[in-house]
């Protein structure tokens, strides 16, 4: 009997094969290299034409994908937004501490990660590796699979309110536990033997951006599997149904998806939403012509796609009674007028009229007046390039933890709607 495959299951292999943004580019450019992308390098001449269909990566954790369409001027570009990276603990560069006979390793806490959920799990490590072959410095990407460590919680009977208004510290407590009677050079072998593995050549180690994951497997859940759980749904599901829409999409108009690194931690980075990337790719898809850019721009629409806030059924109280996205409902429009989400009356009116021509469900965010809300790329790429935005996304609970859930319909109803807006003829 051969094996039934349904859409999630893709998203669930996506999800498990990008524990890192490097990793995750990595798999973006194996389903765009399905669909017949190919890439193209920011140091190199681009020779473009109409139907083009190409991605590039910056700092290989960064990654914008184009389909070229025809009279750039007049139809603008469709740009999906989204990001690679996700809260997570990073590993120090001198990380190995040796003390009371066990071997730890110094992190990092990257971006606003619930902390109390990476306790007692079964984490390994991956990202990238720079090495010396002894005649050069090159680079690769890791990943252990198999759990080496571990953060264990304090028993209850060593302290009695852990249940009751806990703090964590995080210099203290997030310390990644690999070993007993290992020394640092037990380490820095282990990451030697990984490199080995891609190149036989590597000596030693010069540098490294390595991050802690957890090994359990993305999986759907529910009665009747109406959720899905992983880590890194925020905001790798929305990179892979970007990624799936733009190797279907159809239509005249140039299709752009931006799929960036640093959004957990501000976006301020070479690789991130403030960045010159997009910037400096869309420049030169208007072939250095500064009117051509205009005038596309004029023409053009962003949909940022980072997830929403679902209602928990625990709290409802955290959500504003008129805006509570629930579960399977479809993605979320969401509204902010003190511009922490870019949509407006406008762009809200352009993505439902694609929500509609899909067939698919969409609902409406909006934060409590005495709760502030998060923000993503959407007002900060509205602010790069000057270009009209709309802020959508599946609703999610526990996000940001280690272990994040979402409806398993919704992603594809994401993927269905940017489907038909990279296929919209134009606005007027």
């Amino acid at each position: 009997m051969p094996i039934k495959t349904t859409p999630a299951d893709g998203l669930m292999h996506f999800l498990k094969t990008s524990p890192s943004p490097f990793h995750a580019v990595g798999s973006l450019k194996a389903i765009l290299g399905e669909a017949g992308f190919t890439e193209i390098k920011e140091g190199d001449a681009w020779k473009l034409t109409a139907g083009s269909k190409h991605y590039v990566t910056r700092g290989d954790s960064s990654l914008i994908a184009f389909r070229l369409g025809d009279s750039l001027a007049e139809k603008g570009f469709r740009f999906v937004g989204a990001h690679t990276d996700s809260p997570c603990l990073k590993l120090k560069p001198n990380a190995e501490m040796e003390e009371r006979h066990s071997l730890r390793l110094a992190v990092e806490v990257y971006g606003s990660p619930l902390l109390a959920t990476w306790f007692d799990r079964d984490l390994s490590l991956a990202g990238r590796v720079f090495y010396s072959d002894g005649k050069a410095t090159r680079s690769t990407l890791i990943d252990f699979e198999k759990p080496i460590a571990v953060v264990p919680n304090l028993a209850i009977h060593l302290n009695r309110s852990a249940n009751e208004n806990r703090s964590i510290q995080k210099q203290t407590e997030m310390v990644p536990l690999i070993a007993l009677e290992a020394g640092a050079e037990d380490m820095q072998e282990a990451l030697l033997a990984q490199v080995r593995k891609h190149d036989p050549r590597a000596q030693s180690i010069v540098s490294h951006e390595l991050v802690f994951y957890d090994t359990q497997a993305p999986s759907l859940t529910g009665l009747h599997q109406e959720f899905i759980t992983s880590a890194r749904i925020d905001n790798l599901l929305s990179c892979y149904a970007g990624a799936q829409a733009l190797a279907q999409s159809q239509g005249k108009a140039t299709a752009v998806l931006v799929c960036s690194d640093h959004e957990e931690v501000g976006s301020a980075s070479a690789v991130g939403a403030q960045g010159t990337f997009l910037k400096s790719v869309v420049e030169r898809l208007a072939g250095g012509n500064a009117e051509t850019l205009a005038r596309a721009l004029d023409h053009s629409v962003l949909v940022s796609t980072d997830n929403a806030h679902g209602v928990h059924p625990s709290y409802p109280e955290k959500h504003d009674p008129q805006h509570r996205p629930l579960l399977n409902q479809g993605p979320a429009i969401k509204t902010n007028w003190n511009q922490r989400y870019a949509t407006s009356a406008e762009t809200a009116a352009i993505v439902k009229e694609c929500f509609q021509k899909a067939g698919v469900p969409f609902q409406e965010f909006v934060s409590r007046n005495d709760m502030p809300c998060g923000s993503t790329i959407g007002p900060i790429t509205a602010t790069v390039l000057g270009v009209k935005t709309v802020d959508v996304g599946v609703p999610t609970f526990a996000m940001h933890s280690l272990r994040e859930l979402a409806g398993s319909q919704d992603f594809h109803s994401l993927e269905k709607m940017l489907v038909e807006f990279f296929a919209h003829p134009g606005w007027h």
